[in-house]
Formats: structure tokens, sequence, C-alpha cells
């Protein structure tokens, strides 16, 4: 049994947070997640991240990972050529293909594969601009002279 959320009561209360709203409805709508490769999410600092997925087969050349926006495409695609006949096939090397929502200002800093573990480090970058500023309090009481906006003259 599966419960639903409505969101709507937040779509009415909330300004600009429509995208996660629509990816928290959206999750809800999932089918069946596919789970390989296997792969770990870590918070390694306040603003780093690291995504640790197991390919053990899959060379450098065989991944391919790109960033478009907010989404990281982590894509694995191997050719089928092996020289035998298999009597057992345990080692998964099948294509696939990883998706992951990532938030605002969150980019790749690089990715690598040692031992048949690929990793991708991520980092928040805020731009300055939303970063926390100081606000000077100013005195009321003191007189400013009006802002004036400059205008050209007109030469007669």
């Amino acid at each position: 049994m599966r419960n639903e959320f409505d969101f709507a009561p937040f779509y009415r209360s909330s300004i600009g947070f429509d995208r996660v709203l629509n990816l928290l409805n959206n999750s809800q709508r999932l089918q069946a997640v596919d789970a390989w490769p296997p792969y770990d999410i870590v918070k390694s600092g306040d603003n780093d991240y690291l995504i640790t997925m197991a390919v053990a087969g899959f060379a450098e050349a065989d991944l391919d990972i790109t960033q478009e926006r907010n989404v990281l495409v982590v894509k694995g695609r191997k050719d089928d050529a092996s020289g035998g006949e298999y009597l057992h096939r345990g080692i998964a090397g099948r294509s696939f293909e990883r998706k992951f929502e990532l938030a605002d200002h969150v980019r790749v800093e690089q990715a690598s594969l040692k031992n048949g573990l690929l990793n991708v480090e991520l980092r928040r970058e805020i731009p300055e601009a939303m970063k926390p500023r100081k606000i000077a309090i100013g005195n009321s009481t003191e007189t400013q002279a009006p802002l004036q906006i400059a205008a050209e003259k007109k030469v007669a």
C-alpha cells in the first residue's frame, strides 16, 4: 500500500521551490529502480560530495560522464567481444545509465577509475551574491542627500 502525498498546499504557499516539489512529486511515481551498478554517495565535507560506483570490468573508454544543468549522467557501454563460450557468467558487463539529480550550484570536480571503482567528486559552490552578507544599520535621524538621476544636457 502506497501513500500519495499532496504537495498542492506547498505550491500555494511557496515561491521558487517548484523544482524541488516537482522532484518530490515525481519520485513517488518512479517504477522499480534498477540497482545496477551499485553505488555510494558520501558527504565528505560541508560542500563536498563523492559518488563511488562499482564498475568492475569497465575501462575508462567504456564510461561516459556528462553534466547537463542539474543532472549528472554516468553511462557504461562495454563491447561483448568474448572469444569463447561462457559456462558461467557472473561478472555483470551489461550497459547501464545512471542519473543523479544535482542541487543548484553543484558541479563535478573530477572523476577517477581505480580498482573497479569509479569515483566522481562533486562540490557545491555558492555564488558570492547568494552568500550571507552583513547589513550595516544606519542612523535614521541623519539626513541624506536625495538621489538624483543624471541626465544629458540638450545642446541648442
